[in-house]
């Protein structure tokens, strides 16, 4: 185990930032306490850094080439994320301090926020480190527990936290049941193979096939996992949970708890193997996970439509884009270069999600209104109507990632889902790129309709001013410039993208021996041409 801390210091500097930002932010000095952004920034920045330097290949890997890319990927969108979530807690009792309340730490939640905040991105970050079960069942509930308890702090005023509390509680409670699934999945497959460890249980299934009862907790594990990702049929807590949150948090909720989701379940899919000539996962699995994106990219983007609130319009969003995600799952590495590999086009996927859609609620959370006398988010897709006249910056920011969701050339959005087309039109998969091109076409229809009301339509007759945190319209800057800027940029992160998805598979066409399942997690996997033929596809 102690050799695995070479793969641990990006998890290690988030740690060691959460534990500063919990003593900082319970200073009883206003200046102090202000400064947990500014040491949440820091260790995001040393992190990614780390990330970069994050040695490949690790013999207990399944997916070997994954940390480098995903590590810094996650601390770099956690910058974009600490921007829009900057103002969220403590900002009306902050104002009461200065105004001359006596300082009461059991008051304030900027300690516990910011330190959740780095807890949950550390969890998506040992997703992608987990060598076996146990490990990823533990870096998935890291990922998910804080975020029950940042959804319910979110809130403000009475209305704002009454809706926040109750966001909070549909939260805890599907995730407890999604919890309970996947981790009966995990149970299931150490029982159909004998180890928890992937790389010895993708040697079994190579040996031995797909048992019924590891093939069995394959589908629970997957079905549990799905609610991670808000994919149907465990997508229903998504819209409510993202409305009654705020809208830094829904932005955060789109994207770690999802990343951390979308890599586990591309590490357990892994550990079957896309086998045959064709390169597919074993039938049921293929089926399961067919029916999952179809089922998931459709009923988003269906439901989308009917929404008159941004934020639930933007969960449905949410929703289809996991379907789309999905499609380059179930293409798996293909034939090895970019425009084939599937698992390489989700990873690239996420990153532009992660842009384009922080930028999107980095917008909204810029704006407040008045709601029931209190200050409120704006929540009516009304509510932007005319907002590249009145406030340039913020309406135009939207306008770029609105389009970048939808995968308007030539911005990044554009660059993001091509490969996934491309991918299952050169694994044969037509009907999947059909239902591709259909739900693209339903999502046009609510994007351009922002679009048209923050562009084309006059101003929205309430008032709409600025929310008074001035990080948030950065972070919607920085986001618009980033779809833009590293679309230019795409040839390098579509090559990066392409090494964090090489697998650790079965050579088709090899006969295997059984597997020993007891051995050492850390032992050498066999070269190609032994009993048990290996590849980097």
């Amino acid at each position: 185990m102690i050799e695995r801390i070479a793969y641990l210091w990006p998890e290690i500097v988030l740690f060691i930032g959460a534990c500063a930002t919990m003593l900082i932010g319970l200073s009883p000095a206003l200046a102090v306490r202000r400064q947990t952004g500014l040491v949440c920034a820091v260790t995001l920045l040393i992190a990614a850094a780390v990330g970069v330097a994050t040695p490949a290949a690790p013999a207990w890997a399944i997916l070997p080439g994954l940390m480098p890319f995903a590590k810094p990927l996650i601390a770099i969108i956690g910058l974009l994320l600490l921007l829009v979530i900057s103002g969220t807690v403590d900002r009306d009792e902050e104002a009461a301090i200065e105004a001359g309340r006596p300082f009461n730490p059991l008051r304030t939640t900027r300690a516990e926020f910011y330190s959740f905040f780095l807890f949950s991105l550390m969890g998506a970050m040992l997703c992608s480190t987990a060598g076996d079960l146990i490990w990823l069942f533990l870096a998935l509930e890291l990922t998910s527990l804080p975020t029950y308890v940042m959804v319910v702090l979110s809130g403000r005023g009475r209305h704002g936290f009454n809706r926040s509390q109750e966001a909070g509680v549909k939260y805890f409670f599907l995730g407890a049941l999604g919890a309970a699934i996947f981790l009966y999945g995990f149970a299931l497959l150490y029982g159909g193979t004998g180890t928890t460890k992937f790389v010895e249980m993708s040697h079994h299934f190579a040996a031995h096939g797909v048992s019924p009862i590891a093939l069995t907790g394959m589908v629970l594990a997957i079905l549990g996992v799905s609610f991670k990702i808000a994919a149907v049929p465990m997508h229903f807590y998504t819209a409510d949970v993202y409305q009654g949150a705020s809208s830094g948090m829904a932005a955060f909720l789109a994207f770690v708890p999802k990343t951390a989701g979308m890599i586990s379940i591309m590490v357990l899919v892994s550990t079957l193997g896309w086998r045959g000539a064709d390169h597919t996962l074993p039938h049921v699995v293929d089926s399961l996970l067919w029916a999952i994106a179809v089922l998931t990219m459709t009923v988003g983007n269906v439901l989308a439509t009917l929404q008159s609130s941004v934020k639930r319009m933007l969960a449905y969003s949410s929703i289809a884009h996991s379907g789309y995600m999905l499609v380059g799952i179930l293409v798996g590495p293909g034939g090895g270069t970019f425009a084939s590999n599937g698992l390489a086009a989700v990873m690239f996927y996420l990153l532009c999600y992660g842009v384009m859609n922080t930028g999107a609620f980095a917008v909204i959370a810029s704006l407040e209104r008045d709601s029931r006398g209190e200050t409120a988010e704006v929540e009516e897709i009304g509510d932007l109507r005319g907002l590249c006249r009145t406030r340039p910056l913020l309406g135009w920011s939207l306008v770029l990632c609105m389009l970048s969701l939808l995968g308007f050339p030539p911005i990044l959005g554009f660059f993001g889902k091509v490969p996934l087309f491309t991918s299952a039109l050169g694994s044969g998969r037509v009907t999947l790129v059909v239902f591709l091109g259909l739900n693209s076409a339903i999502a046009a229809y609510y994007y351009l309709r922002v679009v048209a009301a923050a562009m084309l339509e006059p101003p929205a007759g309430a008032p709409i001013r600025d929310a008074g945190v001035p990080s948030r319209s950065v972070g919607a800057f920085l986001a618009a410039a980033g779809v833009v800027v590293l679309a230019l940029l795409g040839n390098t992160l579509m090559g990066a993208s392409e090494r964090a998805a090489e697998t650790r598979g079965v050579e088709i066409g090899h006969e295997a021996e059984p597997a020993t399942h007891g051995a050492h997690a850390d032992a050498p996997v066999p070269e190609a041409g032994e009993a048990l033929s290996l590849r980097l596809h």
